[in-house]
């Protein structure tokens, strides 16, 4: 009977979970930004600045949130043994939407305290070139989806947050070109547009492999127990669903954002009847300009002055 209970509750998808190490961790980056911002900053900046915005603010608070909901019950718990449609979600949500949240939340001097001028720089200035960078996010992408290592992720804590932590690293140099704090690591507009276009290409690969696969592609998440369910093949296209249109989904929007804020405005700004804010009237629009009004006096003056066309 004891043991009947023990497996009940071991198949209870839902039964919470305790995971202190993600709470301990969100509570130092909490701690370590709020130290770095209240104590460092002020040194790092000109008298009168501002060591954060209220951008920086509001990016690192989106940041955790993100961090706590991927890394925490219920999903990290769903997603590691039921459903790996809530683990590519939790992936997701660790190379696509923290790191960005992440660079966005900090500041230029941030940066440059945490990197330095050093080797470390060359080694940040390096791996954030926009082919080293993409190739290495794309192939972490690869790996993560092989069924043996899946499979040996599920069964194996560490290897799992340590999977996790590989995608968030990699993931914080693939957005470096685009969000990053360092302006010199940023490409251009259309550089960005195209960098994030080709980011969307490669998931299609295990993204159609999970969309069309006829049987279980990995055996972890082939069990009795089925949350919402689902039985496996509803799962994996779910969970290439996930990975294709939804990531895509996010990529172009990113870039049509970019394209838009780039190129229309100057568009706008080159066709527009309106003049700029602070500018005067330029001189050849400057008909006249006198300090006393015009009087009847003058106007005779100009008719009599003119003389009228005689032909010849």
């Amino acid at each position: 009977m004891l043991a009947q209970a023990v497996d009940q509750v071991s198949t209870a998808p839902w039964r919470f979970q305790w995971h202190p190490e993600v709470w301990v961790l969100v509570g130092f980056l909490v701690c370590a930004y709020t130290y770095m911002v209240r104590v460092i900053g002020p040194k790092a900046v000109p008298d009168g600045v501002q060591a954060v915005t209220r951008k920086n603010k509001l990016a690192f608070g989106a940041a955790m949130l993100t961090l706590w909901i991927a890394s925490d019950w219920p999903m990290h718990d769903i997603g590691e043994e039921y459903l790996y449609s809530a683990h590519m979600l939790q992936h997701m949500a660790l190379s696509y939407f923290l790191p960005p949240l992440a660079l966005l939340a900090t500041p230029t001097w941030l940066m440059r305290v945490l990197v330095g001028n050093g080797r470390l720089y060359a080694v940040v200035r390096f791996m954030t070139k926009p082919v080293i960078a993409g190739v290495l996010f794309n192939l972490v992408i690869m790996v993560t989806h092989i069924p043996q290592m899946v499979n040996a992720s599920v069964e194996s804590g560490p290897l799992h947050y340590s999977l996790h932590f590989a995608v968030v690293m990699l993931s914080l140099l693939m957005w470096m070109p685009v969000v990053g704090p360092l302006p010199e690591l940023q490409i251009g507009p259309l550089g960005k547009c195209i960098y994030l276009f080709l980011q969307s290409v490669v998931p299609t690969v295990p993204a159609a492999w999970l969309t069309f696969a006829e049987g279980a592609v990995y055996k972890s998440y082939d069990i009795p127990v089925r949350v919402f369910g689902w039985d496996v093949a509803v799962d994996q296209q779910l969970a290439g669903a996930i990975m294709k249109i939804a990531g895509g989904v996010f990529l172009w929007t990113i870039v049509v954002f970019i394209f838009f804020k780039r190129f229309a405005t100057e568009y706008e700004g080159e066709h527009d009847y309106r003049r700029a804010p602070g500018r005067g009237m330029p001189d050849a629009e400057i008909i006249a300009t006198t300090d006393s009004g015009l009087t009847t006096d003058d106007v005779e003056r100009a008719f009599a002055s003119s003389r009228p066309h005689v032909e010849t």
